[in-house]
């Protein structure tokens, strides 16, 4: 059966295939449309829509941006994004120095706590243009210095680990504003036990636009909250499997692709939101 599945990840940022091979791999699963949601970058959307005109997959452009919110980090998903914005460029390339710069620091640390990884043992694993804790996870694991990714993050690389270096974060607000200017729609992603009605009504109210609804993190009865919470309040919905590689959904229990879909009408009320806000010059 065809689906959606609006949360995928490729090399251009810290996912396991090439963007064509994710869009390969998805109509392999049975899927006739994805969203490339890769770390503040864009770089693999046409590559993906290239392969997507071959195997019949619509690729929606996306981003996912790491965002300051009440309670810390907050992950969002960008939906519809152009991809040769002048502002949007600049807004990613920024982001994605800042996180170069974590990286030397992990490396530093890493060092500190005698393991002699270098910053292009990590770049090497990347092979992006998006540098994140899974490339040094498996920089680590090829080094031998742990056994597995999660061995990597639960050793050194997880919150309160010895290389573990908080991120840089832009405000909320100032994120789904630069979104809205340029035509695209946000979601907030993964929100687990924080999707309470207090802080999805904040987050509304901060321009959020919809509620990342399924996802592996989610069981059933989360689901189905934050599908009553997302209608109760306006919100849109989406959803997907935040997918990184098949052998990383083994080892890490993720869900794989084609697993977690959502229905033809939630991508159209997305798309909807897009065209309006392309036609009216971002007035919504």
């Amino acid at each position: 059966m065809a689906g959606a599945d609006l949360h995928t990840h490729s090399t251009a940022s810290d996912g396991a295939h090439a963007p064509a091979d994710v869009v390969r791999l998805a109509a392999a699963a049975g899927l006739d449309t994805i969203a490339l949601t890769d770390h503040d970058t864009l770089s693999g959307v046409v590559a993906a829509a290239r392969q997507g005109t071959v195997d019949g997959v619509r690729v929606i452009a996306g981003a996912e941006f790491s965002v300051a919110a009440p309670w810390g980090e907050m992950h969002l998903l960008g939906y519809f994004l152009p991809v040769a914005d002048d502002r949007l460029a600049a807004f990613l390339a920024g982001q994605r120095e800042a996180r170069t710069e974590r990286m030397r620091e992990i490396v530093r640390r890493l060092a500190r706590a005698g393991v002699p990884l270098s910053l292009e043992a990590v770049q090497d694993e990347a092979g992006g243009d998006a540098l994140g804790r899974p490339h040094a996870a498996r920089a680590l694991v090829r080094g031998q210095y742990v056994a597995g990714m999660s061995a990597a993050f639960e050793r050194y690389l997880g919150w309160g680990r010895p290389a573990f270096v908080p991120k840089q974060l832009p405000g909320l607000e100032a994120v789904t504003a630069l979104v809205r200017e340029v035509g695209g729609v946000t979601s907030a992603a993964h929100l687990k036990g924080r999707g309470t009605r207090p802080a999805l009504e904040r987050l509304r109210a901060s321009g959020v636009d919809a509620l990342e609804v399924r996802h592996p993190a989610h069981d059933p009865e989360r689901t189905a909250s934050l599908d009553r919470l997302a209608t109760d309040l306006g919100l849109l919905r989406s959803g997907g499997t935040d997918w990184h590689g098949e052998e990383e959904a083994d080892e890490a229990g993720r869900a794989h692709l084609g697993t977690i879909t959502v229905p033809p009408e939630w991508v159209a009320a997305l798309e909807a939101l897009h065209r309006r806000r392309t036609e009216r010059g971002s007035v919504t």
